[in-house]
C-alpha cells in the first residue's frame, strides 16, 4: 500500500534506496507508530530523508501521497481511545452572511484588545467554542480560532482564515525557499542583469586573447596570457519575508531567490514575518530557537551592499507603528525603527513587492513601509518592477 508514496518520493527527486524504503516498511509492521499521523510522517522522514536539503521535497511529496490522512487518523483515535469528539477536531467554520458580519464590532485598539485578552484567558476556567465572548473556536469571539471578527488575536490554530488577525499566538513553521527551483521564465535572471559591477578577481584561468596575441608577436612565438575571469562584483543582502499571507506567493519568491542565487556571487540571505524587528533567521526549521540578532547583521555588511526585502507589506498597521505590535512575539520597538535603520546602513535599499501594483493602496501597511524606504524604493514583482529596480540600486 506504501508504493505509491515510494514513487512520490521518487518523482520528488528525494533519493530514497531500496533498502530505506524496507526500513520503513519494517518500521510499519514492527508498529512502531498507531493512529498517530504526525508519528507516522516522523518515522517517514527519519528512515527515508539522509540529508535536511531535501526534507522540502520529501514533505511536498508526504503531502501528495496522504492527503486527506487525517481525518482518517482522528476516526481511528477515536474509536480506539475514549477521548469526546470536540476536543479533538474543530467545529465547521460559520457561515455568517455579510449583514451579520457588520454588526461585529471591534474592541476599540491594540491596547483594549490585549488587555481584553489578558481578563478573558483569566475568568475562563475551561474550553469553549461556538460563541462571541470565550477563547475557543467557530465563534465570534476576538480571541478565537475558525470563527470571524474584523480585530482579533488568533489562538490555538495553524493557520488564518480571514486574515484579519491582529496577532498570532502559534509558532508556526515556515518552508524554506528552495534555490534549486527551475525558473519557468528566464526574464527575472534578465532583470537581475541589470545590477552588476565586473571585476576580475580569483586565479588566473580565462584566456587573455589580446594578451596572448601582444606576447606572441614580441616574443615571436606563442606565448600564452591568462588572466582571472571577470566577474560580477555587486554585493548583496537579501531579506525575505515567509508564511502567513505570503504563501499564495511562494513559487515566484522561490523562483526570484533562485535566480538571486546564480546571479550574485556575494549574495547573503535572511528570512523574516511580515516586518523586520530584532531578530532574523537562516533556516526555518529552527526560527524560533536559532534567531540572529539584526543588530548583528547591520554590523557585519558594510555600506557598499545592496539591501533588497521580498515581501507583500501586508500586515497591521500595529506591526510597523508600535511596540509590542507584532504578530508573534512582543516587540521592544517599532518595525519602523528597524526598517530605518537598515535605511541608515545600506542606502541602497530596495523593496520587492509580489502583490499588483494597482491594489497597494488599500493597504495602509504597505503605504506606512513606503514612507520609511522611500516611495520610489518599492517596486512590483513584475519584469519591468524588477528592471527599475535594479538600475535604482546600481546607481
Amino acid at each position: 500500500m506504501f508504493l505509491p508514496f515510494f514513487a512520490e518520493l521518487r518523482k520528488a527527486a528525494v533519493p530514497v534506496s531500496l533498502r530505506e524504503f524496507l526500513a520503513f516498511l519494517e518500521g510499519m509492521k514492527a508498529g512502531l507508530v498507531t493512529y498517530d499521523v504526525e508519528a507516522f510522517y516522523f518515522l517517514a522522514r527519519t528512515t527515508l530523508v539522509k540529508d535536511e536539503r531535501n526534507i522540502d521535497k520529501f514533505d511536498r511529496a508526504f503531502a501528495a501521497a496522504f492527503s486527506g490522512l487525517e481525518q482518517i487518523s482522528d476516526e481511528a483515535v477515536l474509536n480506539a481511545v475514549d477521548i469526546p469528539r470536540d476536543w479533538l477536531e474543530k467545529m465547521a467554520e460559520k457561515h455568517l452572511t455579510p449583514e451579520e458580519k457588520a454588526e461585529i464590532e471591534t474592541l476599540g485598539g491594540f491596547d483594549n484588545l490585549m488587555e481584553t485578552l489578558r481578563k478573558r484567558l483569566e475568568e475562563q476556567k475551561g474550553r469553549h467554542q461556538g460563541g462571541s465572548k470565550w477563547v475557543g473556536t467557530a465563534g465570534t469571539s476576538p480571541f478565537g480560532a475558525y470563527g470571524y471578527n474584523p480585530e482579533g488575536v488568533r489562538i490555538g490554530q495553524d493557520r488564518s482564515r480571514h486574515q484579519r488577525a491582529v496577532k498570532v499566538w502559534d509558532k508556526r513553521e515556515f518552508r524554506n525557499l528552495d534555490d534549486t527551483v527551475e525558473l519557468g521564465t528566464r526574464n527575472i535572471k534578465v532583470a537581475l542583469k541589470r545590477l552588476r559591477r565586473w571585476a576580475r578577481d580569483g586565479a588566473q584561468e580565462e584566456l587573455d586573447l589580446g594578451g596572448t596575441i601582444r606576447a606572441t608577436a614580441e616574443h615571436g612565438y606563442l606565448d600564452v596570457k591568462t588572466r582571472p575571469e571577470r566577474r560580477n562584483a555587486v554585493k548583496v543582502l537579501l531579506f525575505l519575508d515567509v508564511g502567513g499571507s505570503m504563501d499564495p506567493h511562494v513559487k515566484v519568491v522561490q523562483e526570484l531567490f533562485s535566480a538571486a542565487r546564480v546571479e550574485f556571487k556575494h549574495m547573503e540571505y535572511y528570512y523574516f514575518h511580515n516586518c523586520l524587528y530584532e531578530g532574523v533567521w537562516r533556516d526555518n526549521r529552527r526560527r524560533w530557537d536559532a534567531q540572529i540578532p539584526t543588530h548583528e547583521v547591520l554590523h557585519t555588511y558594510g555600506s557598499d551592499y545592496r539591501c533588497i526585502f521580498v515581501g507583500d507589506a501586508s500586515m497591521s498597521p500595529y506591526e510597523v507603528a508600535y511596540p509590542g505590535g507584532a504578530s508573534e512575539h512582543w516587540n521592544a520597538e517599532s518595525g519602523a525603527t528597524w526598517l530605518a535603520r537598515i535605511r541608515a546602513q545600506w542606502p541602497a535599499t530596495l523593496w520587492i513587492n509580489p502583490v499588483p501594483e494597482k491594489y497597494w493602496s488599500y493597504t495602509q501597511s504597505i503605504g506606512m513601509i513606503q514612507e520609511v524606504i522611500g516611495p520610489e524604493r518599492m517596486v512590483p514583482m513584475t519584469l519591468s518592477g524588477i528592471e527599475k529596480g535594479m538600475k535604482l540600486l546600481g546607481r
